[in-house]
């Protein structure tokens, strides 16, 4: 059995790692206007609310990484930002966004509480360091092509720049072309860092460039997988999640809706009742 992973405090209160309770890190893709993040985040902290879990609402205000130039990026750094701050604001939670270069740093750690490296720049030195130079908690994907044991790589260069509020995230593996697999060894090797893991259940689902050029995705495999990561040991699930995802500009085929959001979060907590009655 592996010890208890870092907990990490946000406002002085602990959200994830040690005995914090189960951390769910849920919102939209990328923001497509104000109305949907009031919208989901309401119903997001709601729900994780009734079932004892502790929550982080998270967004993007660019996708920097589309595949085609058609693909929908969302409204830029200061729009963006200023709709993520009145979304903190209104709903006093904490919010995570990924930043893709290092001059969105210093204004994206204004109204974030964490900020994500992105999985295909998980392995530039200098901007992870700037990253982890803004003093935030730092939320690193694993990319799609790094061995679970090399995130401790990562990590140090984190802590190199004298910042030690890490996370760590699994979002799957490449296998071949337009095809992403889940392995859950990788979960147990990344916890013996002995920083907390959390499992992107929807990313893992993705198929990249498979639809003419956007993302496809498997959505059924979501609540699977993120049952199976549960049972693992993990400190949080990240999903993607909108009120209409075959209607959503970016990630649709593998975010989950409301009524699925539901369902997996009483899924875990049943599993989560289950295993620690036997304990």
């Amino acid at each position: 059995m592996l010890k208890d992973t870092k907990k990490i405090n946000i406002a002085g209160e602990s959200f994830i790692g040690g005995d914090s309770k189960f951390c769910v890190i849920a919102g939209p893709c990328v923001i497509e206007n104000i109305d949907m993040l009031h919208k989901t985040c309401s119903f997001l902290k709601g729900e994780t609310a009734k079932r004892g879990f502790s929550y982080v609402f998270k967004t993007s205000y660019d996708k920097a990484n589309r595949t085609s130039l058609k693909g929908y990026r969302g409204p830029g750094l200061k729009d963006g930002l200023k709709m993520i701050d009145e979304i903190k604001r209104t709903y006093q939670v904490p919010v995570l966004v990924d930043v893709h270069e290092s001059s969105h740093v210093a204004p994206a750690a204004e109204v974030a509480d964490i900020l994500q490296i992105p999985a295909f720049l998980c392995r530039q030195t200098d901007f992870i360091r700037d990253v982890a130079s803004s003093g935030k908690c730092v939320n690193i994907k694993k990319g799609q092509f790094v061995a679970p044991g090399d995130v401790r790589y990562i990590a140090d260069k984190v802590l190199d720049a004298g910042n030690s509020r890490i996370i760590l995230t699994e979002r799957g593996f490449a296998f071949g072309y337009n095809n992403l697999v889940f392995d859950p060894r990788a979960l147990y090797i990344m916890r013996k860092t002995g920083f907390p893991v959390v499992f992107d259940a929807t990313h893992c689902v993705q198929m990249p460039s498979a639809s003419s050029g956007t993302s496809g995705g498997v959505r059924e495999l979501v609540l699977p997988y993120a049952r199976s990561a549960y049972a693992m040991g993990i400190d949080g699930l990240f999903l993607e999640v909108h009120e209409n995802p075959d209607a959503a500009l970016c990630d649709g085929p593998n975010m989950l809706d409301f009524k699925l959001f539901c369902s997996l979060m009483d899924q875990i907590g049943d599993l989560g009742a289950a295993i620690y009655e036997k304990i």
